[in-house]
């Protein structure tokens, strides 16, 4: 190979990084609008925050077909306007939960770490209370058991334990108090919806049927607990 043709190789490869890097969005921590979109219970009816069980591991499609979040009511105020970073070190601001009491939270269930999510098979990844905690965690806590990684919903998905690099990306809710029905709006914090598509490709095209787990979320999405979700969880 040619001096010239190996800079010019080695400037694409650069280029090529500096592109994938960008689009997991570790380096942007603002808020992110996706449109609105109304959650609903299986029969497409608003779904009320009143019906939401304390502790109960929700689960939701946000902002894109194949991208699954969770949705708990912690059950006591969450702390609010919470200082955190990604984990490039961008800083942002979680605002706290909605809903009377600012305990409803949302926040991707894809692990920051290896991108662990829940699939309608397996979940490895969901909320323990003192009832389900992990043995070896922390109670009240988001616990992925791919490599022990832990985060506090009522921070904003701060890292509590474990090898994961930042918090899980937030969904941005919104509560009516009028009809006490839920929206998600957005997200805030790092995304790593791109590196998820690329790695779980396949699996998400069987899942969801060709490409359409990256397709936008429009105007509403099923909300139904984690064990109407999928077969097993994992308890470690």
């Amino acid at each position: 190979m040619e001096r010239r043709d190996f800079i010019r190789l080695c400037a694409t490869s650069c280029a090529a990084t500096a592109v994938s890097f960008g689009d997991n969005a570790f380096a942007d921590a603002k808020p992110r609008p996706y449109g609105r979109a109304l959650l609903t219970d299986s029969g497409g009816q608003p779904l009320r925050a009143m019906q939401l069980a304390i502790g109960e591991n929700y689960v939701f499609h946000y902002p894109f077909e194949g991208t699954p979040c969770f949705l708990l009511n912690l059950g006591k105020p969450s702390a609010q306007n919470v200082a955190l970073k990604t984990g490039n070190g961008a800083a942002y601001q979680w605002p706290g939960g909605i809903g009377a009491q600012r305990a409803i939270v949302a926040y991707s269930a894809i692990c920051s770490h290896q991108l662990t999510y829940p699939t309608r098979q397996i979940s490895f990844i969901s909320y323990r209370d003192l009832s389900t905690a992990a043995s070896a965690g922390r109670p009240n806590m988001i616990h992925c058991c791919s490599e022990h990684s832990e985060f506090d919903p009522a921070a904003g998905a701060k890292v509590m334990g474990g090898p994961a690099p930042q918090p899980l990306c937030a969904i941005l809710l919104e509560h009516d108090p009028g009809s006490d029905a839920l929206f998600a709006t957005g997200t805030l914090g790092g995304e790593m919806f791109n590196t998820f598509f690329s790695k779980y490709e396949m699996r998400l095209s069987l899942e969801h049927g060709g490409s359409r787990a990256q397709q936008r979320v429009s105007g509403k999405t099923a909300v139904s607990t984690l064990t109407q979700f999928c077969k097993q969880q994992v308890r470690c």
